[in-house]
């Protein structure tokens, strides 16, 4: 009877998840940016961009920003947070290779004061400059080192803020999937971020859901000061979707997909994918030892449970863990085919969420012995949110 119980719950589970969790799965009905088209002017767009030792990436991020076909007056400022690698020099060569010398703004940055997480103090310092300008523009377009933008994809997003009126708009980025550990983690990365944040939940103005992806969020400027800036969620470790939930309070926002945003940062090896992992697993648990036990408890019983009642069970029990687990292969396909990854990927997701529970307890144990939220050098998960 316990056994048929666990195998009910699970399928439930699934059930409600494939059909009334925002349709979060279908990955390709978000691919719909408009072609550009605005009445009038096209507003002006500043990118800021935090960098720190990104040498190997940031020169073909700024070489496809700053040719990135926009009908508007658009510069990049990049922030060079105290990169040790010759960033900064990269990205100016970079900027004269585009014939865009002038477009391009390289500040030094900074060492964070407390309460602040590095990223977002680079952010904070590159809007100050822009904010500082006699006239402001009306977007500013908060981007990564590591992305790089192609066909018309500044002006598709600048033309869907306009249409809808947004406060913000915001591109999950095609990550790198290459090496093997890409190809096992990144598309369950993608899949389990949009099980968080439903993209539909986000758009809408009725439901709590709010997120963004760091990689590409263009924001209105006037809606991000009025929300209280990046000052507001300067501690953030997750500080894509706290930007997000900041601008979803002042107005509509999107989240969306596109092929035309790609992140170029290699990851060869299953350590480094579990460092992305594990930087910010335990932070998305508010630190809380209890949600930590919840997330467990729950992973176990809609992934591991399905395939163990449908490989050991027996009668009603073991139909019912098939069905589950058929229900989440069926669920990852579009993500899968969104990578162009084999559908036998579908059937293994229950060992690929193991991997990423045990990242999660390494997010935890990271956290506990004073290493939590680890990049770049710099231990941040100490930094108490706001």
């Amino acid at each position: 009877m316990l056994l048929l119980f666990v195998a009910a719950i699970a399928l439930a589970a699934w059930i409600y998840l494939v059909g009334f969790h925002g349709r979060f799965w279908i990955v390709s009905r978000h691919d719909d940016l408009p072609r550009p088209a605005i009445e009038g002017g096209w507003p002006e767009v500043v990118a800021v961009i935090p960098a720190r030792d990104e040498a190997p990436n940031i020169g073909d991020c700024i070489r496809s920003l700053l040719t990135q076909p926009y009908a508007g007056n658009f510069s990049v400022v990049l922030v060079d947070d105290q990169s040790s690698d010759g960033t900064a020099a990269v990205a100016t060569a970079a900027a004269a290779e585009a014939g865009a010398a002038d477009r391009l703004t390289v500040i030094p940055g900074r060492t964070p004061p407390a309460g602040w997480t590095g990223k977002l103090w680079a952010v904070k310092q590159g809007l100050t400059l822009v904010e500082s300008r006699a006239v402001a523009p009306k977007y500013v377009l908060l981007t990564d080192a590591d992305i790089v933008y192609s066909g018309e994809l500044l002006a598709q997003l600048v033309t869907r803020a306009e249409r809808g009126s947004l406060v913000m708009a915001s591109i999950m980025a095609k990550l790198r999937c290459v090496s093997l550990a890409e190809r096992v983690l990144i598309p369950a990365f993608i899949f389990f971020f949009q099980m968080l944040y439903p993209f539909s939940f986000v758009a809408r103005r009725d439901h709590p859901t709010a997120a963004a992806a760091g990689g590409c969020i263009l924001a209105r400027l006037d809606a991000l000061r009025a929300a209280g800036g990046i000052d507001a969620i300067r501690g953030a470790l997750i500080d894509d979707c706290a930007t997000g939930a900041l601008l979803k309070r002042q107005g509509p926002v999107w989240l969306g997909f596109s092929n035309d945003v790609a992140s170029v940062r290699e990851s060869p090896t299953f350590a480094e994918v579990g460092r992305m992992i594990a930087r910010s697993a335990y932070a998305q648990l508010r630190y809380s030892p209890l949600l930590l036990a919840g997330t467990l408890l729950g992973m176990g019983l809609v992934y591991l449970a399905p395939v163990a009642l449908a490989l050991l069970g027996a009668g009603l029990a073991r139909w019912f863990g098939l069905a589950a687990w058929l229900l989440m292969a069926v669920a990852f396909q579009p993500t899968l085919a969104y990578y162009r990854r084999s559908p036998v990927w579908g059937l293994l997701l229950p060992v690929i969420a193991c991997i990423y529970l045990m990242y999660t307890l390494q997010s935890a144990y990271h956290y506990y012995t004073g290493r939590g939220g680890m990049w770049k050098g710099r231990a941040q998960a100490h930094v108490t949110e706001t």
